[in-house]
């Protein structure tokens, strides 16, 4: 979950939003429009740690494809396009 504040809200205020964004991170709009988020450190760390885990299908074996293309998703997790 996230809370959202205009640009000129989080300038004035920029204190505020640093330590909410230590629990929470902080989506900030500049008219109308979401431009940046911020995030605590351990958020950002965490997240380039799964960016360099991550890889492509490209790198995957033949048989890890396919185990991947026979899975089947359980019925409590899938979703419509339209959610």
């Amino acid at each position: 979950m996230s809370i959202t504040a205009a640009a000129s809200e989080v300038q004035k205020n920029f204190g505020a939003f640093h330590d909410r964004a230590l629990v929470e991170p902080v989506r900030v709009t500049r008219y109308g429009r979401e431009t940046v988020f911020i995030v605590s450190a351990e958020t950002y760390h965490a997240m380039k740690q799964a960016q360099r885990q991550a890889i492509a299908s490209a790198d995957l074996t033949d048989e890890e494809a396919a185990l991947i293309e026979a899975a089947e998703i359980p019925e409590e997790h899938r979703y419509s396009i339209d959610e």
